[in-house]
Order: C-alpha cells, then sequence, then structure tokens
C-alpha cells in the first residue's frame, strides 16, 4: 500500500511530523508491505536564498512580525521538535529556496534513496545549519546516502527533474494541499499536519484493511498428493 507525503525541507512541522509517522509505522506489524513516496512542495517559492540573513529575519519580514516574535515562535517548535526527538538550532539556519533541494531528491528516488534523501536534508537545515540550495551541500549529502558526486552535480547543473517537482506541487494542489506536512494513505484517507503517532497508526491500520481487502495477495501452494474436481487423483 501507497503512503505519500507532501513536504517542503523547510517546514519544521514536516521534520516531526516525519518522526510522529516513523513510530507509527514501525508499530504496524506489516510495515513491510507499505511503500512511502515523499512529494514536493514549497511554501515560500519566491524565497531568494540569503545565507547573510537569520531565518528570524526572514520570518519578521514575510509574516510582519518583529524579531523577538519569531525567536519566540521558533523556541516553541524547537521544544516540540525536541519531544519528538529532534534538535533544532534555528540559530544556526540559512535561509534558502528549497527547490534544488527538491530536485536532488527526485534525483534520489530515481535511485531508490529518496527517504535516506529526504532524512539528510532535513537534518541538514535544521540540525546542522547547512546551505540546502548550495549544489556542494546536496552533492556531500549525495554521496552520504551512496549517491556518485558525479552524478548528482550532474542533474543539479541540467533542468533535470524540475518537472518533476513542479508536477508534484500541481498534483498537491489539485487534492486539496494547502499547507504541509500533508500524508495521503492509499488515497483514500488523508492527515493534514504533524499529529501524534497514534493517529498515524489508526490511520495505517483501517487503510491497509481495506486495501488488503481489494488487493488479496496470492497464496503460496506447495503441491502434493490429491484429488481434482475432474474425478482424478495423484
Amino acid at each position: 500500500m501507497k503512503i505519500e507525503i507532501w513536504s517542503d525541507v523547510m517546514c519544521p512541522f514536516c521534520y516531526i511530523g516525519k518522526r510522529k509517522f516513523e513510530k507509527a509505522l514501525e508499530q504496524f506489524p506489516q510495515k513491510n508491505a507499505i511503500v512511502v513516496e515523499w512529494k514536493s512542495f514549497q511554501l515560500s517559492p519566491d524565497m531568494e536564498t540569503d545565507p547573510s540573513k537569520s531565518i528570524y529575519q526572514f520570518l519578521a519580514d514575510h509574516k510582519g512580525m518583529s524579531l523577538q516574535q519569531a525567536q519566540s515562535m521558533n523556541s516553541q517548535v524547537s521544544q516540540i521538535a525536541m519531544n519528538a526527538g529532534l534538535t533544532f538550532n534555528f540559530d544556526q539556519a540559512i535561509v534558502a529556496n528549497s527547490f534544488n533541494a527538491h530536485r536532488f531528491a527526485h534525483y534520489a528516488k530515481s535511485n531508490n534513496k529518496q527517504n535516506e534523501a529526504e532524512e539528510l536534508l532535513f537534518k541538514a537545515y535544521f540540525t546542522e545549519g547547512k546551505n540546502i540550495d548550495d549544489y556542494d551541500v546536496l552533492i556531500e549529502l549525495g554521496t552520504k546516502i551512496g549517491l556518485t558526486a558525479d552524478g548528482v552535480r550532474s542533474a543539479l547543473e541540467s533542468d533535470l527533474f524540475a518537472a518533476d517537482v513542479k508536477a508534484d506541487i500541481a498534483e498537491g494542489q489539485l487534492l486539496g494541499v494547502r499547507g504541509v506536512p500533508f500524508f495521503v494513505f492509499n488515497r483514500k484517507a488523508a492527515i493534514s499536519g504533524a499529529q501524534e503517532s497514534v493517529v498515524f497508526l489508526q490511520t495505517i491500520e483501517s487503510t491497509y484493511s481495506e486495501w488488503k481487502q481489494e488487493n488479496p495477495a496470492a497464496l503460496n501452494s506447495i503441491e502434493g498428493p490429491g484429488c481434482t474436481t475432474d474425478g482424478g487423483c495423484d
């Protein structure tokens, strides 16, 4: 059964939601029957990458709040992240457009490394204070998950996967995605936001049960002596 997750690398609740979802999936006995697919989304598509600007200044400008309000808001988010087992270092976060990071994730997906790429992208942005719009940073992340540096650079320096990112965003809009994270279970149910793990687990269980009824697995049969309806016995 497929579970699709629309998210943005610069969304703190996407990282928090990822952890809560993973905790739920780990408790699901049939977890190996679940396929997770990450989908691109951009909260601030017009954001200009600017390593000289703090994330607090960006939020203050973007949301029309004071620096103190921005710092207070991120402090609260950091506490929520900590409760989920994550460390957020907003003081080090680099203001960066996420489009190239999404292209990188799609390249990783083409090499069956999408989930690993998503984890490293979130960690790079929220914990390590790395510029996720910098090709060298993305190449470094790629090599950590077994991709070749030349392969990552070649993909980034072309327009490869740009259409895939845009297609994900357009598809999400058609499904009604207006914010992230947004989890879609077998195209039958959806969860918006970083809900608690029990909510994810209940939804996985219910949608999987329905999916199982619609997709009964063929029995593995071991042949031996017996009789058939045509009267033959051997």
